[in-house]
């Protein structure tokens, strides 16, 4: 949480800091726009948390002009193109009065929800009780400065008759396609070009009308300096795309600067929030608006998500299994640390402050990959489970915290999982079955022997397929792909012991033995030679304690070499060799280790 100690250091105490931050409702807010409004928030609870005076101020960019279709909704908005979103009328069905409220209106849900805490103000309202009226004049008035900036800080070119102010159009209703040639310090000379921007056509209409009071706008660039001077604001960010040098941030410094000599207000550059590595568009579809989002994640974890970085970086959302249980596992150790380790950084403990919607204190965890397992397994009573595992009755803000990741999880099934993500128990054997290999039947079967009078428990299932495997021999991987195959028809999944411990002995042990088993094709897939186990003994000399030969079958011969090491743990090696000659390899290598332990 460095930044937030770099930004404490950069600011006075002893002055009202105004933090700032805005949005243009042109279409549903994609979850990528929460990033800099947490970032934000963080600032303004760090800065009140310290004593600092603050206030955080959010806008509502609706002057601007409708410059993009939303997705889905193109034909009902395509002859509204140009207009300010405020004079857009809201898509059928909409309670809201105009396109920018039904927007904005589902967005400012989510801030209750996230404990978000900011003034909101809409620029309609800035422009027409007019509070930009000073500003607008003096920008006019200056716009030699303004275009001296634009050359020298970004290398744009904008001819003497440039002036930085779009005046909504008299006869079309348009502000996107009006451009301003004069001022005369009581009235503006603008045309309505057909040709000033792709996106939409201008009627051709020339006039002259007062730019004050809510007849038109600045530039965004400019408007961003209006709002910096006469709010006033002191800290605001701004995103990787506007904080480069020469782009938007240092346009918009410059100007503030060269007009009215002031400093333009702290900056916190903040990289993209990505789904699937893809930045977020409302009007393109891509990615996944923020109510969607807001409604899978419980808040604190989506503040986490979007805290849990530093601000610099880009954070990539993922809607896969494995991203989601591994965020949830990180967050939970977040909580843990923060109230189980007397020695957690203080960085954490901020951290975990800011991902907080109110205090609420410890509370018991219930692990993520659990909930996702047990709702998929309607015989299981998931709160007398996780009731077990604490060891007592869940209080009502741990039953609530429960109530919310089944939400998750149910939602991320039914919207978000892929089919091999989905924990479904198979009523037969499935057909993909036939794909497991001969080593991982073996195994299966030795599975089904040992599970009948095994405890059933998750850490003793779960050691006992450890060991199984060891025996076979295969390794972890290949075990549990085998397990979770003939159960549930998928390559891979949750731990398997805690999963079996949530099944029906009986119906595991059956179907571990409905998988056919070629003996003649498991000894040779897993068998060695005598050469090989020899290689084997020299390698694990130091390690090994005991040895045991058992002969499997004599034609084909086939012996079985049992080695305990010194951990207790027992390997199993399959030899393709009659016992006799197994047991004299081992008899002669069993003898030059003792001889050696003697000396």
């Amino acid at each position: 949480m460095q930044w937030l100690n770099q930004l404490g250091q950069r600011v006075s105490a002893d002055q009202l800091q105004i933090i700032n931050d805005s949005k243009t409702p042109s279409g549903r807010v994609h979850v990528g726009a929460l990033r800099g409004v947490l970032i934000h928030d963080a600032a303004f609870r760090f800065l009140k948390e310290r004593g600092v005076p603050v206030k955080y101020l959010f806008g509502v960019d609706d002057y601007d002009p409708l410059d993009e279709l939303p997705k889905g909704r193109e034909e009902f908005f395509q002859p509204y193109l140009g207009a300010p979103l405020c004079n857009v009328p809201p898509p059928e069905g909409s309670s809201a009065p105009d396109m920018a409220e039904h927007y904005i209106g589902e967005f400012f849900q989510i801030f209750t929800e996230l404990g978000v805490v900011a003034e909101t103000y809409r620029m309609r309202d800035i422009y027409r009780s007019g509070r930009f009226n000073e500003p607008i004049d003096t920008i006019l008035r200056n716009g030699d400065k303004v275009r001296k900036v634009y050359r020298e800080v970004s290398g744009s070119i904008r001819p003497d008759d440039w002036y930085p102010f779009q005046v909504i159009c008299e006869q079309c209703g348009r502000i996107g396609t009006t451009q301003v040639t004069e001022y005369d310090g009581r009235e503006v000379t603008y045309v309505c070009r057909p040709d000033l921007v792709k996106w939409a056509t201008g009627c051709g209409q020339q006039g002259k009308v007062s730019p004050f009071d809510g007849n038109g706008k600045l530039p965004w660039k400019l408007e961003w300096v209006a709002k910096w001077h006469v709010f006033p604001v002191t800290v605001e960010g701004a995103g990787k795309d506007h904080s480069t040098k020469g782009g938007s941030r240092d346009v918009s410094a410059g100007c503030l600067k060269e007009i009215w000599g002031e400093r333009p207000p702290y900056n916190i550059p903040y990289e993209f929030f990505l789904v699937e590595g893809a930045k977020m568009s409302s009007s393109k579809g891509i990615g996944a608006a923020a109510r969607e989002i807001a409604d899978l994640l419980p808040p604190e974890l989506l503040r986490y998500l979007m805290l849990g970085t530093w601000p610099s970086r880009p954070v990539n959302f993922s809607t896969g299994e494995e991203y989601f249980v591994k965020s949830f596992n990180e967050w939970d150790r977040l909580h843990q640390r923060t109230f189980q380790d007397p020695k957690a950084k203080e960085d954490d403990r901020l951290l975990f402050r800011l991902t907080e919607t109110a205090p609420e204190g410890p509370y018991f965890d219930v692990p993520f990959q659990l909930v996702l397992t047990l709702i998929q397994m309607p015989h299981v009573d998931l709160v007398g489970e996780v009731e077990l595992r604490k060891g007592s009755p869940l209080t009502e803000l741990e039953r609530a915290k429960l109530e919310r990741r089944i939400q998750t999880a149910r939602l991320w099934l039914d919207r978000y999982a892929e089919d091999e993500e989905k924990l479904t128990l198979q009523e037969s054997l499935p057909v993909r079955a036939a794909e497991l290999s001969a080593s991982q039947r073996g195994l299966l079967h030795g599975l089904a022997a040992s599970l009948e009078t095994a405890p059933w428990e998750e850490e003793a299932l779960q050691t006992l397929i450890f060991d199984t495997a060891r025996l076979t021999p295969v390794d972890g991987p290949t075990a549990f792909q085998a397990i979770y195959r003939v159960l549930f028809d998928r390559a891979s999944g949750p731990k398997a012991g805690n999963v079996l411990a949530y099944l029906d002995r009986e119906m595991v042990v059956r179907r571990f033995r409905e998988v056919p088993l070629d003996l003649a094709g498991f000894w040779r897939e897993t068998g060695i030679s005598v050469e090989d186990l020899e290689a084997f003994f020299v390698k694990e000399q130091a390690k090994l304690a005991t040895i045991q030969v058992t002969e499997v079958s004599t034609e084909p011969p086939v012996t079985e070499v049992t080695v305990t090491m010194a951990d207790g743990r027992a390997h199993g090696r399959r030899v393709l060799a009659a016992k006799a000659a197994v047991e004299a390899v081992a008899e002669r290598f069993y003898a030059e280790m003792t001889n050696a332990a003697g000396e």
